[in-house]
């Protein structure tokens, strides 16, 4: 769980051959279906890589509010591409691209803006668009582009299974760990045994110092059966009067968890829950012995994933990178297939959090494979411009939201049911898997049984949820849809 101060807007800006254009429109017919702009300006601007570039294109409207809106513009070249693109729905025909709003981004009030994004492919030149229209009116003006730099190494994704896939039907079993097996990060996506993205969607426990009665048979019989989740992410706390106390005690009740998930068919992530202080290096030795532990006696499992380090602050990416790659060994020296979770900078907001973006990653990843990277969000503090982020991060990175709340960023308030449903409609389009914080009984709004719930017996019914847990028990129990072939 984070505690982090309410960040600012702001934009997301790529180092880079930078293309501005501040225009006022000129005559013409707005689109049939779309309510006309009657001023924009737009900012273009590209990063290059060998054999490609990532464009981000901010949008400002400075005529009348629209409620969705369709940004036209041409490539200079025949041979550009649009590739992934986030935050629009992209399309492409000969050289002219369109991307229209999304549920999220469609309303711009006068003098708002917007950050949309893709990754491309360079043709035989690279220059920049020159003109933009915005719900059917031009945007006319000059643009002033520069030399793109010089060609970078694209970052390393984990390389697909150097064996094809299981060619045989999916176990008989109906469960996760059933259908999917062993798991492994394929390019950007969690893939399961047949080589197939997937996303697994389940709850995040709350310190199990504290909440050690509602992780029983029962709570997790309704979590497995009832809310049909994937994922129990074991959140253990190392200070707090956690791990640090008592090193063998929480190490059992850990695997004991883990023992729990793989007998209802669920996977189990192993949060190693460091907060305060905010400098996994703190931690390192207590890292190494823990996960040395875990790993040796979990290694025939099929369902642990280990995330090493659960919300880093105050500290560079450089720093958590050189603690990932201290500690990833030790868990491979036991199990050398299991999928690791590596935190990042800014309480794990990829950077955004701390005024910084996921470039740091993508231009320095960890140097170890299978590895993902985490990504926190509280929903009513963190909105678009970290829903922007992610999605641009993740056409180059695989994420893995290993915690999110429905609520402000104390872990408390009221549900934001509008950008809850967003976060997830996103999670579930990019199949990042999730698991929410918390299934508990706190008496605070992000617990998603009511208090008082764990002293009883009973799991199930409307009775024992709060807002945010019906709110998650809906959507975590829709149908999977696991491929296999």
């Amino acid at each position: 769980m984070k505690l982090l101060p309410r960040p600012s807007r702001r934009t997301l800006v790529m180092a880079g051959a930078v293309a501005a254009l501040t225009v006022a429109a000129s005559a013409a017919v707005p689109a049939a279906d779309a309510q006309a702009a009657t001023g924009c300006a737009v900012t273009y601007t590209t990063s290059s890589w060998s054999g490609g570039f990532t464009a981000n294109i901010t949008i400002k409207n400075l005529g009348e509010a629209v409620d969705g809106w369709t940004l036209g513009f041409a490539f200079p070249d025949a041979g550009q591409r649009i590739g992934q693109g986030w935050s629009a729905t992209w399309s492409q025909a000969g050289t002219a691209v369109t991307a229209r709003s999304v549920s999220w981004n469609g309303a711009l009030a006068t003098g708002a803006s917007t950050s949309i994004g893709f990754n491309g492919t360079w043709g035989a030149a690279n220059p920049a668009p020159t003109a933009f229209t915005l719900n059917g009116t031009a945007c006319t003006g000059a643009t002033t582009p520069t030399t793109p730099p010089a060609p970078t190494t694209p970052p390393p994704t984990t390389p697909p299974p150097t064996t094809p896939p299981p060619t045989t039907p999916p176990p008989g079993g109906q469960t996760p760990v059933a259908v999917n097996g062993q798991l492994r990060v394929c390019g950007v996506n969690l893939c399961n045994q047949y080589g197939r993205p997937i996303q697994l969607r389940g709850m995040s426990t709350h310190g199990i110092q504290w909440f050690a009665r509602c992780y029983n048979d029962a709570s997790l019989d309704a979590l497995a059966d009832d809310w049909r989740a994937d994922l129990l992410r074991i959140a253990m706390y190392v200070q707090e009067d956690g791990y640090e106390t008592d090193p063998a005690g929480f190490t059992n009740r850990v695997n004991a968890l883990v023992d729990e998930a793989e007998q209802r068919g669920m996977y189990a992530l192993i949060d190693f829950h460091t907060l305060t202080p905010g400098d996994p290096m703190h931690n390192l030795d207590r890292a190494k012995t823990f996960f040395a532990a875990v790993s040796a006696r979990n290694a025939a499992k099929k369902n642990v994933i280990y995330e090493i380090a659960n919300e880093p602050n105050g500290v560079s990416w450089a720093t958590i990178k050189s603690y990932a790659e201290q500690v990833i060994p030790v868990i491979r020296a036991n199990d050398p297939d299991a999928v690791v979770v590596v935190g990042t900078r800014g309480w794990s907001s990829l950077g955004v959090s701390d005024g910084s973006n996921a470039n740091e990653i993508i231009n320095n990843p960890v140097n170890a494979t299978n590895v993902m990277y985490t990504f926190h969000f509280y929903a009513a503090s963190h909105r678009d411009n970290y829903r922007a982020e992610v999605e641009r991060a993740a056409a180059r990175l695989p994420l893995f939201v290993t915690e999110f709340g429905t609520v402000d960023y104390t872990g408390d308030g009221g549900v934001d049911v509008a950008s809850s449903n967003a976060w997830l409609d996103l999670l579930d389009r990019l199949k990042i898997s999730y698991a929410n914080w918390t299934y508990s009984d706190k008496a605070e709004g992000s617990a998603a049984l009511r208090p008082g719930t764990c002293a009883g017996s009973t799991y199930t019914g409307p009775g024992v949820l709060t807002e945010s847990g019906a709110l998650m028990r809906e959507r975590i129990r829709t149908p999977d849809n696991f491929p296999t072939a």
